[in-house]
């Protein structure tokens, strides 16, 4: 088993972000990696040797208000296969990803063709979308036509059964950490830049979505602020960005907070941050909180879905129940104190170093090597 194709959205949220990274690693090992997907990647450098990209080729037409991807998907697969031939294929996010390869393989059956599919679930594709009824018959279904099942979460694991009628066994394998890339590097003069009299850095990332109550994050900045001299970033873009933007400044507090967009790379950002922040209704497992972890930043969080499979509460950072924002203000100022700062820094690498890539990106390499070896078995018996 050498060739792997990864379908992923190439987009900035965890679960494209995460399937990027899976492949960079896995090229890094000898394997031969090819993403199908409609954009290049966000974190892709597909001139990296045993990387490739093939463009999902979507048309228009005037018989179309919404342009069919999911076929355009399932035909770039078929294509892919004809002329690579790739031994695994692991889709990322159920919709329409799962759906597009159960009929590709479908069609290359036909050609005598085989191709064992992977499918991980990374979070709203279960929990929002996938339980729609507008999708969740064919969601169910592909997902139970999958070769194999995994989630990146105890929590995931357990809403995917809740709300689907499962019959695979879901590996749980969690998100994982480049802890050679991410990691604190001494940036003094990028902090005394953005906070010239020595103010503390808060920092929050996210695709400013509702489930991210990104507002409730300028409330609890506020909140700090009267306590302790603080700046905070704003990392991200999406709908709530502009009603981020607006409550800061009704709040009086614009000034000293930053919108800083999306961005490719935030290690450097995190390298100079005290605090990070995720008051989340809901997060499958919380990858940027790996991120900062893994820079020596603590988080506050919200104690919802797979977080507290990655925040420790009162080792790394603290956790709060969705919409305490005078709870998350107290946290973040226990440990902004003097005595208190350094320790949670330490505690945060030394949680981070769980989820290192050296550590779970075997446990993916085991997992391709039992699907490809278990479905080339049944493919040959008569």
């Amino acid at each position: 088993m050498n060739k792997i194709g990864i379908v992923c959205y190439p987009t900035y949220g965890g679960s494209g972000v995460f399937a990027t990274e899976l492949g960079k690693a896995l090229a890094t090992q000898g394997y031969e990696v090819h993403f199908i997907t409609y954009e290049q990647p966000m974190r892709l450098d597909y001139l990296k040797e045993n990387v490739f990209f093939h463009k999902v080729d979507i048309r228009t037409y005037p018989v179309f208000k919404y342009p069919p991807y999911e076929l355009a998907l399932s035909t770039k697969i078929i294509c892919v296969m004809h002329s690579i031939g790739l031994d695994v294929l692991h889709v990322h996010y159920a919709i329409p990803h799962a759906t597009a390869a159960y009929m590709a393989r479908q069609v290359l059956q036909e050609q005598n063709i085989n191709m064992p599919i992977i499918t991980t679930l990374h979070g709203t594709d279960i929990t929002l979308v996938g339980k729609s009824a507008t999708y969740k018959p064919i969601v169910e279904f592909a997902i139970n036509q999958s070769n194999m099942v995994t989630a990146v979460s105890n929590s995931l694991k357990q809403d995917t059964y809740s709300f689907f009628d499962i019959k695979k066994d879901i590996t749980v394998i969690p998100n994982f950490i480049d802890l050679q890339v991410f990691k604190r590097e001494n940036k003094d003069h990028c902090k005394r830049a953005i906070c010239p009299n020595n103010e503390k850095l808060l920092i929050h990332v996210s695709n400013f979505r509702q489930v991210k109550r990104t507002t409730d994050v300028i409330h609890i900045f506020q909140a700090v602020k009267k306590k302790t001299a603080a700046k905070l970033l704003m990392v991200g873009d999406g709908p709530d960005r502009t009603a981020c933007e607006e409550l800061a400044r009704d709040l009086r507090i614009f000034e000293d907070v930053r919108f800083l967009g999306k961005l490719e790379s935030v290690q450097d950002l995190l390298s100079i941050c005290d605090i990070f922040i995720m008051p989340s209704a809901k997060e499958s497992f919380g990858l940027a909180a790996l991120e900062a972890l893994a820079c020596g930043v603590p988080i506050v969080t919200s104690n919802t879905g797979g977080i507290p499979e990655v925040n420790i509460n009162g080792y790394c950072g603290f956790m709060s129940e969705i919409g305490d924002i005078e709870g998350m203000a107290k946290q973040i100022l226990y440990i902004l104190e003097d005595t208190h700062l350094a320790q949670f820094k330490r505690h945060a690498l030394k949680r981070a170093k769980v989820f290192d890539k050296s550590v779970i990106l075997p446990k993916y390499v085991q997992l391709y090597q039992e699907v490809y070896k278990s479905f080339k078995a049944d493919s040959q018996r008569p």
